[in-house]
């Protein structure tokens, strides 16, 4: 039975929870396996919205069963805290499983990361502040701690003195800030212990399991393919691997379980955060998309930045996934321009170049090449087929699936989680 991987196929924000929600009620497993509470996804169900941040999305589907794999990086006050959010709202998340060999952001990574960031001034990364970048840095380092460590004291001690040998150096010596004790940091990770040891489970064996008893297992990336450690924008990224390859470290399931993997992109294109962005608006039309698209972070709260759809990032993303599908969202934003920029290319030291540049300084320099479609008026928000849609959405749409490079077997024609069409099927 398939495995599937979803992913963002931009710079993250393009729809990945409204994907894995259409598919939640169809899968057995959804897995996060990379990232943290760094990534935000939205989902509309009914007249009721929710955000969420570490959670899987199936966590909203029942008879899911929601996993946050070994290659995220859990906050246990976050964890908690969404998990008691969506409680009180009459959500069942007694099936959420942790994998054991996830890392914990302690409380001394988040002032790292925070005062790290204030220290770089203008050359800052755009980093959340929420500890992701040193827990993973932690994580290679061999000085992290593990969701199993909170199960032994001794350990857990001995492995935060050993983290604080050297933080509390650079703490105290570099950025003029209190020293932080050991002890203070385990009686903290202690204290969430019990709370999440019900969820704590062998998450690699399960998975596995669950594939051999033909299963549908779907796994679901953080932030997007332009944000990926090795494979985006270095430096203005994230500090694991949202590509398509990270599913199978990130979970434990080897690639020839892999049978499916999609790719989501908006109909337009947004980032948040620094780092260059050839496409981004700065007038009347890229003010008009973050205010209709609803352009603010979930898990930030920061204005997204906005510009027109990128094919050489699509097709980026096409080739380093593997992608086999696209699911494009948001096509009612762009309901109302008369015609529709697209960057089919970029324009580098006066030469057209149609494939993303490998060099850093070649794509800040890059500047778009646009071709122009024709849009449309009428409201497309209650489209079942792709046939219900203007003539002029449904041209845009094939130019957009004709660029990147793979089929696009969905379309997002609103927000919630009816106002979808579904062109081919995922499973």
């Amino acid at each position: 039975m398939p495995a599937l991987v979803l992913l963002g196929a931009q710079w993250g924000d393009e729809g990945k929870g409204k994907a894995t929600d259409l598919l939640g009620g169809s899968v057995d497993y959804v897995v996060r396996y990379q990232g943290g509470n760094n990534a935000g996804h939205t989902v509309v169900v009914g007249d009721q919205k929710y955000a969420l941040h570490l959670l899987p999305s199936g966590i909203l589907s029942p008879g899911c069963t929601p996993v946050i794999g070994n290659g995220v990086v859990v906050d246990p006050s976050v964890l908690l805290s969404e998990l008691s959010g969506l409680n009180e709202r009459g959500v069942d998340t007694s099936k959420l499983l942790i994998s054991g060999n996830a890392h914990i952001i302690t409380p001394y990574n988040v002032t790292v990361d925070k005062v790290t960031e204030r220290f770089l001034g203008k050359r800052k990364i755009g980093t959340t502040g929420r500890g992701i970048g040193p827990t993973y840095a932690d994580k290679i380092n061999r000085v992290g701690i593990r969701v199993q460590d909170l199960y032994d004291e001794s350990i857990l001690h001995q492995k935060v003195e050993a983290a604080l040998d050297v933080k509390n150096q650079v703490l105290t010596k570099l950025y003029n800030r209190r020293a932080i004790t050991a002890d203070q940091v385990v009686e903290e990770l202690l204290g969430y212990a019990e709370q999440i040891k019900p969820y704590v489970a062998d998450t690699v064996l399960i998975l596995n399991q669950a594939l051999e008893d033909d299963k549908v297992v779907l796994f679901e990336g953080g932030q997007g393919t332009l944000l990926d450690i090795d494979h985006g924008t270095y430096p203005f990224v994230t500090s694991s691997n949202p590509t398509a390859g990270g599913a199978c470290t990130g979970a434990g399931v080897g690639p020839t379980k892999i049978s499916r993997v999609i790719g989501i992109l908006k109909a337009y294109t947004t980032r948040v955060g620094a780092g260059p962005f050839p496409t981004e608006l700065f007038d009347e039309d890229g003010e008009a998309l973050r205010r209709i698209g609803g352009e603010r972070g979930v898990t930030t709260g920061r204005d997204r930045r906005c510009g027109w759809f990128d094919a050489v990032i699509a097709r980026y993303a096409t080739r380093v996934n593997g992608l086999t599908d696209f699911f494009l969202t948001k096509l009612d934003v762009l309901t109302g321009w008369e015609q529709i920029p697209v960057c089919v290319a970029y324009e580098i030291d006066g030469k057209r170049v149609e494939e993303l540049p490998y060099s850093q300084t070649d794509f800040h320099h890059a500047k778009p090449v646009y071709e122009t479609l024709p849009g449309w008026s009428e409201d497309i928000s209650k489209a079942k087929s792709f046939s219900d849609l203007p003539k002029n959405a449904q041209n845009y749409v094939k130019a957009l699936e004709e660029m990147s490079g793979a089929p696009i077997s969905a379309i997002g024609v609103g927000p919630g989680r009816d106002e979808t069409i579904e062109i081919n099927s995922f499973l």
